[in-house]
């Protein structure tokens, strides 16, 4: 019989693309999720695939992986989608498709498939990474191939094929959600109109400024070859130490972002995001970067950073651009090592100190107290020079 990976949630949604795999391909699915540091229920996901008749189930931990090589990439090159989004999301799904191309390898699959919908970003990110690993492969999106329009035909099409419906999903269409160990995100409902304030509900990792502590916390992260390896002088896994800063600031209304942004498709959409230890991980590293690279250094990842953030955003993880452009951002990472103090508070990152062995910050130079290190002369004539060019270029 011919197999399919199809990309399992254990949700509604996912359930009735598998029964429609299944019907319409006349093939035997292989229910993949990844586990990526998502809210996930196992057992439940287990349960619901027996109930449609799989026989093979993979849940994999991919965690440490995930933070290891791919956030903590992202972070190095201080990433930013439009100003404001840290990728949480589109960083999550080369991850997904590479292994379960591997995994359709593996079992001799014909297809994969995903539960991303047609006017999504997610399609785009998911089957780039298909094509990448797995050019023979047969990608099948069931929202773009099949007749169902709307939430109706979804729950129409679950109870013909006797498909459990959650309760809270019988009525309106539910928020759109994502979340892993990086952030969550939501859309859709009353987001869709820009005019409408987000509703504090939706909320599921950072806490209401007004509910914050009323005292700040005092963190000190220590960096090597440019990545976190200790929070607090106790050294963790890449893994553990992202999901202990998710704590330090999801208690501290850290890392929200509600976004109107650019769709790679060509549409506008808007979402709110939520990405705690990420953001004081990006604050962090800035900060110690800034007592350990050269100016040179700094400014030639700051030109690249747009482009690189937008390949990560369009899909193009595993491009020769991004991987070139990652291999300019890490060429001095030997270098960026310290500790960064930083205070959190009220939904605020605030830098208290860096410390570092790196000599690229010189006290002799930077002092108002000394100044053999700079003839007055020289400062006269390098002034006259851009006055000059100035004139040129202009």
């Amino acid at each position: 019989m011919k197999k399919i990976v199809l990309a399992y949630s254990g949700g509604l949604d996912t359930s009735i693309i598998l029964r429609w795999l299944q019907k319409n391909y006349k093939a035997e699915v292989i229910a993949y999720t990844a586990d990526i540091g998502q809210i996930i229920n196992k057992k439940k996901i287990i349960q619901n695939a027996k109930k449609l008749g799989v026989k093979k189930i993979i849940i994999e931990d991919l965690k440490n992986i995930f933070v290891k090589d791919y956030i903590f990439p992202m972070i190095r090159a201080h990433a930013v989608y439009e100003g404001s989004y840290l990728l949480g999301t589109s960083i999550a799904r080369p991850l997904i498709a590479k292994r379960q191309i591997h995994i359709a390898k593996k079992n001799k699959a014909f297809a994969v498939s995903h539960g991303a919908t047609g006017k999504g970003n997610d399609q785009i990110r998911f089957e780039l990474g298909y094509s990448y690993f797995g050019k023979r492969i047969k990608i099948i999106a069931p929202w773009r191939e099949w007749k169902l329009q709307s939430r109706t035909d979804l729950i129409k099409y679950a109870k013909q094929n006797k498909i459990t419906i959650p309760k809270d999903k019988k009525g309106a269409p539910p928020f759109s959600i994502d979340d892993n160990i990086f952030h969550t995100s939501t859309e859709g409902k009353v987001l869709e109109n820009p005019k409408n304030s987000a509703p504090k509900f939706i909320f599921q990792r950072t806490k209401d400024l007004e509910k914050t502590p009323n005292k700040p916390t005092v963190i000190k992260i220590n960096f090597k070859n440019s990545d976190p390896i200790s929070l607090n002088g106790k050294k963790l896994q890449p893994e553990k130490l992202l999901k202990k800063l998710n704590e330090i600031a999801g208690n501290n209304g850290v890392g929200r972002v509600d976004l109107v942004e650019n769709r790679f498709i060509g549409i506008k959409s808007r979402g709110v995001y939520e990405t705690p230890g990420g953001t004081i991980l990006y604050c962090a590293h800035r900060a110690i970067e800034s007592v350990t690279l050269d100016k040179k250094t700094m400014h030639n990842k700051e030109r690249i950073m747009p482009i690189y953030a937008e390949l990560v955003y369009n899909g193009y993880w595993f491009s020769k651009k991004r991987v070139k452009l990652q291999k300019i951002i890490d060429k001095n990472r030997s270098k960026v090592a310290g500790q960064v103090v930083l205070k959190i508070f009220k939904g605020n990152v605030v830098i208290l100190s860096r410390r570092t062995n790196n000599k690229a910050y010189s006290m002799k130079k930077v002092s108002f107290e000394e100044n053999k290190f700079f003839n007055k002369k020289k400062v006269e004539n390098f002034i006259k020079f851009h006055s000059k060019r100035l004139h040129k270029l202009f």
